[in-house]
């Protein structure tokens, strides 16, 4: 299920041109308690502050708003725990256009408001990546509406680049780069963008130790799936596809796992430290940053927040 051919660093360039007037430029930001205690120059990118709360509406709007007319007006569809499909739906919106996200049952009641409030239409399944699949085939035979896949998606990928080139821009040279894994787009991007600006940065993955199918896969060196790993990271369960994969394993360093109880330790202290809304997935780099102190001291290191989307009623430390 991937779309499209491997997207280059001009499709990047693209995507930054289209998506301008519909995404925020997120802003660069430090803190010298993080600094101390990582040993590091910490720069910390806050897609947490993005349209619709994470960096997936820039790979959204991309997508969306490089349909032609005709396949447009059929509308687009994707599956999702979350963040994507209300991003989908975010572009959809601006473009006039139905979006479907289908969705696990399981995933945060307030991602899926978040959906609906965008205008989407939820197809709920069961908590599994095939299941997911399955479903969603189903309803792009039915609609006749375009794919745009969270992750294995050129125009998506293109779309997520435009971040780590903002990074680079506002906070001049960095000598290793560190982003959160799950389906692997965000880190797909990353690479397009540092291999061609900056080839001389380290690009390192973050993922949970509970699904940690990208370390497996990049030790491996093949793609090893996981089916429906449980984490609190629920934006990092989807496993890798060709497309990301074809980046993954030729520009990552290296990936870094971190615990359940790490993801929520670093979590809580950028809320209290830092006073910004971090959901798990975004913590995961964090925590990787702090436990890996050995391979990040001394030198300057961009940190990318995913996205701030959690469920205020059931945060992992109450």
């Amino acid at each position: 299920m991937t779309s499209g051919p491997v997207p280059t660093y001009d499709d990047v360039l693209a995507a930054e041109r289209r998506i301008r007037p519909y995404v925020h430029r997120t802003p660069v930001l430090t803190s010298e308690y993080f600094d101390t205690l990582s040993g590091a120059r910490l720069f910390f990118k806050c897609e947490n502050l993005q349209k619709t709360g994470a960096f997936k509406a820039r790979g959204a709007v991309n997508a969306v708003f490089s349909l032609p007319e005709a396949q447009a007006a059929k509308g687009v569809a994707t599956h999702s725990s979350g963040n994507h499909g209300q991003a989908l739906c975010y572009a959809a919106r601006r473009r006039g256009i139905p979006a479907t996200v289908v969705m696990p049952h399981t995933a945060p009641a307030a991602k899926k408001a978040a959906v609906r409030a965008y205008g989407g239409t939820i197809v709920e399944c069961a908590p599994s990546m095939d299941a997911r699949e399955e479903t969603l085939n189903r309803e792009l035979a039915r609609t006749g509406a375009d794919l745009v896949h969270p992750y294995a998606d050129a125009r998506v990928i293109a779309g997520q680049g435009t971040c780590a080139k903002e990074l680079i821009e506002d906070c001049g040279p960095l000598d290793a780069l560190i982003a959160p894994i799950g389906g692997g787009g965000l880190i797909s991007g990353t690479c397009l963008t540092i291999a061609a600006i900056a080839p001389g940065v380290s690009v390192y993955g973050a993922e949970p130790a509970r699904a940690d199918d990208a370390l497996r896969s990049l030790k491996a060196g093949h793609i090893i799936t996981e089916n429906a790993p449980e984490t609190i990271a629920d934006g990092l369960k989807a496993s890798l596809k060709d497309l990301t994969w074809h980046f993954i394993s030729r520009h990552v360093t290296d990936i870094f796992t971190a615990t359940e109880e790490e993801i929520v330790e670093a979590m809580l202290l950028v809320w209290e430290r830092m006073k910004l809304v971090i959901e798990p997935s975004s913590a995961v780099t964090v925590a990787a940053v702090l436990k890996n102190r050995a391979a990040f001291s001394g030198v300057r290191v961009g940190v990318i927040l995913s996205g701030g989307n959690v469920d205020l009623d059931r945060l992992p430390w109450q």
